[in-house]
């Protein structure tokens, strides 16, 4: 019986070790494209995310002349500070004003209670015509007085308002305010950015929303910052624009046509409150940052 020889032998074992490490190979690609799919997909992270804050615009209540700027550009508030102030000698003399018009129709309303008292003390004396002039003329004088410590109320009112204070913690921005300057009331004449209501906003992809739950733990890596913040899903929104939809002279929908083979992903935002944040660490609002949400494996794959 012939005897196969070595060298006949190694050509199918280098063959089988050729299968072999492609078989791997293919295994491995196929392993690491399903990560990077599950990764990009559905994984619940992003990195289009970015700081967010209220903006509070600052304007006037009353119009006047500026008198006072006590701020400037990127100067931290507190609430009740006073920002700037308005021509507080007008509205001075217009609360005086006001005060005396007051004492005016006081005393007209007392000289009238007088008469009727008179009037009535003399019986037969007077006519009932002349009786109930009197009690007229009374309800009309306490109806201008009325009228006439309304307007006091506003005056000084409007004289507390000639000092515009913040009405949040913040930082002032957008302020070009001068000495000088007429601030019409209602104009917006600077900003504060409202630091006690800072939040990041990921905006995540259709396709990771089953991943995501209010209450849910998140990591936050801001551009530039090497340490990581931590905070939790604080909301979700509950609607976006729809730019394919506009309206119709029919109170129709008009949808835009589209022929498109690839179909994106809308965008969701997500709102993440953040749990104690280093005072070294500058939360400007628009600043970018990526967001990835700690979601159990189970609810991970519920995009897939």
């Amino acid at each position: 019986m012939d005897h196969e020889s070595p060298h006949a032998l190694i050509v199918p074992l280098r063959l089988l070790a050729r299968i072999a490490v492609t078989i791997v190979f293919v295994i491995l690609a196929l392993v690491g494209g399903r990560w990077v799919w599950i990764h990009y997909n559905v994984e619940p992270w992003t990195r289009d995310a970015r700081i967010r804050a209220d903006i509070v615009q600052v304007s006037p209540d009353v119009s006047g002349l500026v008198t006072e700027v006590s701020v400037k550009n990127d100067q931290p508030v507190s609430i009740g500070q006073i920002l700037f102030v308005l021509d507080r000698p007008r509205f001075e003399l217009a609360e005086r004003q006001a005060a005396a018009s007051v004492a005016a129709q006081q005393a007209a309303l007392d000289e009238a209670i007088r008469e009727d008292r008179r009037n009535r003390a003399l019986g037969n004396l007077t006519t009932a015509e002349q009786v109930e002039q009197g009690t007229a003329r009374v309800a009309e004088l306490r109806a201008q007085l009325s009228s006439a410590l309304v307007q006091r109320d506003v005056a000084r009112l409007n004289l507390e308002r000639t000092a515009v204070r913040a009405t949040v913690n913040g930082i002032v921005t957008n302020a070009e305010l001068q000495v000088g300057n007429y601030a019409p009331a209602g104009h917006q004449v600077m900003a504060i950015v409202n630091t006690d209501s800072i939040w990041v906003e990921g905006y995540f992809e259709e396709t990771k929303l089953p991943a995501i739950r209010v209450g849910d733990s998140a990591s936050v890596q801001i551009m530039g910052v090497p340490r990581k913040l931590f905070g939790v899903v604080e909301s979700i929104a509950a609607g976006i624009e729809d730019r394919e939809r506009s309206a119709s002279s029919r109170d129709l929908a008009n949808i835009n046509p589209t022929f498109s083979w690839v179909r994106l992903a809308q965008r969701i935002p997500v709102r993440i409150h953040l749990n104690r944040v280093p005072a070294e660490i500058r939360l400007i609002a628009g600043r970018t940052a990526t967001v990835a949400i700690n979601a159990p494996a189970d609810r991970r794959l519920e995009g897939e």
